[in-house]
């Protein structure tokens, strides 16, 4: 096992510490922590901890709204028919569940549309309007899609259909002709924040619509359970509003969540309280399994569910497919391993492409997380869709995969997404060109380090720091997720205070003490077995983890979960 890079975060100045300190009676390890988070002062502070719906900003301050609505509120005067189209991944079908349950409950000449991953491939489809043209649809209102549909929204144009376009990925180099196009990231967009996923758009054009027309008794603050899911699921930064929307959201899936929702909780065996971790690892994979093994219509029939028997039966669906991905995710996964393995030109690449024509698209994103799990550096996966290459990009924490298939554009049909997940489609002849192109651009752009997995870490404390008030602190601090993630702390001086224990013959299991106090805990490793010989009684080494809770029997106490060990 490759050893990590251990990188701490900004040393902040002792005196901001201690006024932060004093101002808000915290200890100073979690004082320094929140300023390197941006939370410098008493106010910031509550505003940290204290999160508002009234902090949420103007929608009316997003480019095109005002037009957005206007042609919305046309659409419901004149009782047009409005379709609502969305992706088939999580961020789509809640955008989708989202618009169409706000418009559907009161507007009844709707439907939604959500295009065929294997048909229809990615984004706004001919298909799409075609089958709006069909049946007599004027608007179609596209969620987390359409930014780069310069094309078909004219075609659409020419065909009498008008297109309002509310997406968050990064612009082309022209704005598509459309009504009006929501997207913070246009360089035109003054909007204070940039980081909405698709459905948090969808939210803001809800809420400036029931601005404008009061008589629509619609709360748009029901719909936040969709949203915090969407947050969690496209992996967006969880700062400025999206800290608040999840927060919020947190709370209604909790408590009064939609029947869609409860359900998959059921199915996913949740017991406790839903983090934005429970979304990622329970609710995002089941959604996102009816888009990869069959036809996302059913994850948005069940977020749309009535009732839980409905939601139920709609949800074991989701959950059968979910298992069927698990199994396609392992053996493609074990392949594309295999293949890098037996390369001696991959193994000692900066980044992998691998293509192979039977792998079975809706997991290729999958895989190529986990292919950087054990070679870790940006990766693309490629399999054969329409006759074409078809493909998933991940990245590591720090290179910009986008920009790096931005540079090697010129060999492919279109592409579109992040920093870190993008997707592709290029002739499956200039697959091999593409490949040594992206190899040069990655090779000439990323540095050493950055092929290295690091361990970010927040504070040095000592054992004797940590306590019940202490946690209940850094619990405040939630919902965790990009840009605010789990605190990481590290203590030196650490022994062995209890035999070591091999759980599963993968986790390692077992009680820490420092040589300068005499506070103890129990620590867990998962998938740290391997380092059960490295560690004796009679060896003092450091280590990076989490603080969490750990129920037994009834009784409740804090554990720390090991990131990572290091031996003096």
């Amino acid at each position: 096992m490759a050893e990590k890079r251990w990188v701490f975060k900004d040393t902040i100045e002792p005196d901001a510490i201690d006024s932060l300190s004093n101002s808000i009676n915290v200890s100073q390890p979690i004082a320094s922590i929140l300023l390197q988070r941006g939370v410098d002062n008493f106010d910031a502070a509550r505003n940290f901890f204290r999160p508002s719906l009234d902090m949420l900003h103007n929608p009316f301050l997003m480019k095109d709204m005002d037009k957005a609505v206007a042609r919305i509120l046309k659409a419901f005067d004149s009782k047009e028919k409005i379709l609502v189209y969305g992706d088939y991944d999580v961020d789509g079908t809640t955008s989708v569940a989202l618009f169409y349950g706000f418009i559907n409950s009161f507007h009844f000449d709707s439907a939604f549309y959500i295009p065929d991953r294997y048909k229809e491939g990615y984004g706004v489809s001919k298909q799409g309007i075609d089958w709006a043209s069909e049946n007599g649809y004027s608007l179609i209102v596209a969620l987390d899609c359409g930014i780069k549909s310069n094309q078909l929204v004219d075609y659409a144009t020419d065909l009498g259909i008008d297109f309002i376009i509310c997406d968050h990925h990064r612009p082309g180099d022209s704005i598509p002709n459309a009504v009006a196009v929501l997207d913070p990231k246009r360089e035109d967009c003054t909007y204070p924040f940039k980081e909405l996923p698709g459905c948090g758009i969808g939210f803001k054009l809800i809420q400036a619509i029931v601005n404008q027309r009061p008589t629509i008794k619609v709360n748009p603050n029901d719909f936040l359970d969709l949203v915090v899911v969407s947050i969690a699921s496209d992996i967006v930064p969880i700062v400025g509003e999206n800290r608040i929307l999840a927060h919020y959201g947190l709370i209604q899936l909790n408590k009064n969540a939609r029947p869609g929702l409860k359900a998959l909780m059921r199915l996913a065996g949740n017991k406790k309280e839903l983090t934005i971790t429970g979304i990622v690892f329970g609710l995002a994979p089941r959604i996102n399994a009816a888009g990869r093994i069959a036809h996302a219509h059913g994850a948005v029939d069940l977020l749309l569910a009535e009732s839980e028997d409905e939601a139920y039966h709609f949800g074991e669906k989701l959950n059968i497919k979910n298992n069927q991905r698990r199994d396609f995710d392992s053996a493609i996964t074990e392949e594309a391993v295999e293949m890098i393995a037996n390369d001696v030109a991959l193994i000692n690449a900066k980044s992998t492409v691998l293509f192979k024509s039977d792998w079975h698209k809706g997991v290729i994103g999958i895989v190529a997380s986990r292919c950087i799990e054990k070679y870790y550096r940006p990766t693309i996966i490629l399999t054969e869709s329409e006759g074409k290459a078809t493909g998933s990009a991940r990245s590591v924490p720090g290179f910009d995969v986008y920009e790096a298939i931005n540079s090697c554009s010129h060999l492919l049909d279109h592409f579109g997404g992040h920093k870190y997940a993008a997707g592709l489609t290029l002739d499956i002849d200039k697959v091999k060109e593409f490949k040594e192109q992206f190899e040069a651009v990655v090779s000439e752009t990323i540095t050493e380090e950055l092929l290295i997995p690091q361990v970010e870490i927040d504070a040095k404390i000592n054992l004797d720091s940590i306590s019940g008030n202490f946690y209940n602190i850094l619990k405040q601090m939630e919902p965790f997720g990009p840009e605010n993630m789990t605190p990481v702390f590290m203590v030196e001086d650490l022994y062995l205070a209890s035999s070591l224990t091999v759980i599963k013959e993968k986790h390692l299991k077992f009680k820490v003490g420092q040589t300068n106090n005499n506070s103890t805990f129990d620590c867990i490793g998962f998938g740290l077995g391997y380092l059960a010989n490295e560690i004796s009684q009679d060896m003092l080494f450091k280590m990076a983890f989490n603080i969490e809770e750990n129920e037994f029997r009834g009784i409740t106490t804090l554990q720390l979960h090991i990131k990572d060990i290091k031996f003096d």
